[in-house]
């Protein structure tokens, strides 16, 4: 069956890395690339990272790729699993939201894999990142989901299924029919049900948001690249993927934009290493701490007006980094959020914390959803003397309309990797990171990410 929009994917995928980037989205996907392994680093130490690199272990295989957060050696699929877990453990990674998910923790691995095991230079690397932003981003907009309430199937994970398969593909030098064959294995391998915000322990959210995403892209790729064969087209028409998966099917939206809009300028690095909904509340109230210098003791009442599409998945949750009310308490006593802090559940029952949370209210606002750009917040306070305090997040930092610079990325890294690395590996890393294009073998980078004997 015909599908012009399969084939123009495929042959978009085959030549991608022949084609150079313009010099903002390259400096954008080294930026990308250094906050994902930072995620990976320090998402090793948590529950879903290390669930990650057990299972690697155990499955090990031929040495192919990292499995960063152990340092051993494995087959591809496993190293893509592994890294993915461990990139989305901690909350810190990047997001999409015109794409409805976080492409880094399931594209990155995915990418790293197979440039490890195909010898792939650090150009050829980044020119797959991108790649995988692309195609991911716009195999959900092609879904024409209405909201996060409306979707039967887990946007998180089919944007990660396809942009991790796509760079895969490229990096495993798959030819046009080959990709097509490819992007038919990511249709059959699509899956996730959003019942993930149910997860108290962040492992299964993490393998639906990155570890699904990054093996299946890989296992793809290998499994052509190993002469496996698949059905063409499969990407439009009766039955196929939008017939199976789509709310409102846009076939256009697979290509549109397709060589001229690079959805990595359209991804978000967070600022906090939260869950995303939760950032632009935690700008709001920082701003108001700072200008006004308001201490816990201070506040009668607050109160966050969050967009109503997206309240529900941080309102009163039991995980300590997505849990808006307990994270807007810590932020009050602390003067900040810092990534220990986000990550410990033993504060959820401090008295203080607790205090804080019972003057808190979330209230969902449809204005907040409609408004652009997305992602807003709004943070009330009333305090014990008689003030009424206010500040409205319009443009979240690190948001495209608010883009974090590269020294705030790099201050971000440095604070997550230098407790895995020491101070000298960790400058080492950024360095190489910021440098990769000049990379000859990405495969020089292992040293500097494995852990220290």
């Amino acid at each position: 069956m015909s599908c012009p929009q399969t084939e123009r994917i495929a042959e978009y995928i085959a030549t991608a890395l022949t084609r150079p980037l313009p010099p903002e989205v390259e400096e954008k996907a080294r930026l990308h690339l250094l906050d994902t392994l930072a995620a990976i680093l320090s998402g090793a130490h948590l529950a879903a990272g290390k669930a990650g690199a057990r299972l690697a272990d155990r499955l090990g295989g031929p040495a192919e790729a990292l499995s960063i957060a152990t340092g051993r050696l494995v087959g591809a699929p496993q190293a893509a699993l592994a890294n993915a877990m461990a990139a989305h453990a901690d909350e810190t990674d990047d997001s999409h939201v015109g794409g409805r998910f976080h492409p880094g923790c399931a594209v990155i691995p995915a990418a790293l894999a197979l440039a490890e095991t195909e010898g792939r230079s650090g150009a050829d690397l980044l020119r797959a990142l991108v790649l995988g932003y692309d195609i991911g981003a716009r195999a959900v907009m092609a879904l024409g989901v209405r909201s996060a309430d409306t979707a039967r199937f887990s946007t998180h994970t089919i944007g990660g299924n396809f942009g991790a398969t796509a760079a895969a593909a490229a990096l495993a030098g798959l030819d046009r029919r080959g990709a097509m064959h490819a992007l038919s294995y990511a249709v059959q391998q699509t899956s996730g049900v959003p019942y993930w915000r149910r997860d108290g322990d962040h492992v299964e959210k993490a393998f639906d948001f990155g570890g699904i995403g990054a093996r299946n892209g890989t296992m793809a790729a290998i499994m052509v690249q190993s002469g496996w064969t698949g059905v063409e087209g499969v990407l439009t028409g009766t039955p196929s993927y939008l017939s199976a998966f789509a709310e409102n099917p846009d076939p256009d939206a697979l290509t549109d934009g397709l060589g001229t809009r690079f959805e990595i300028m359209g991804a978000a690095i967070k600022k906090w290493c939260v869950g995303s909904p939760i950032q632009a509340a935690l700008d709001s109230l920082m701003a108001l701490i700072e200008a006004h210098a308001i201490a816990p003791d201070d506040v009668a009442a607050l109160r966050a007006i969050m967009p109503d599409d997206r309240l529900h998945i941080v309102d009163d949750r039991d995980m300590p980094d997505v849990c808006l009310q307990h994270l807007l308490a810590m932020c009050l006593i602390d003067k900040g959020v810092g990534f220990a802090a986000a990550h410990d559940r033993n504060r959820m029952s401090d008295s203080a914390v607790l205090s804080l949370r019972k003057r808190t209210k979330a209230i969902p606002s449809k204005e907040l959803t409609e408004a652009r750009p997305p992602r807003q917040a709004i943070i009330e306070i009333d305090t014990r003397d008689g003030r009424s305090l206010r500040h409205h997040t319009r443009a979240v930092l690190g948001t495209p309309a608010n883009p974090m610079t590269r020294d705030q990325v790099v201050a971000k890294a440095r604070d997550l990797i230098l407790p895995d690395l020491g101070a000298d590996r960790t400058e080492a890393l950024i360095d190489a990171v910021l440098s990769i294009g000049d990379m000859a073998d990405i495969r020089a980078l292992r040293p500097l990410l494995a852990p220290t004997p």
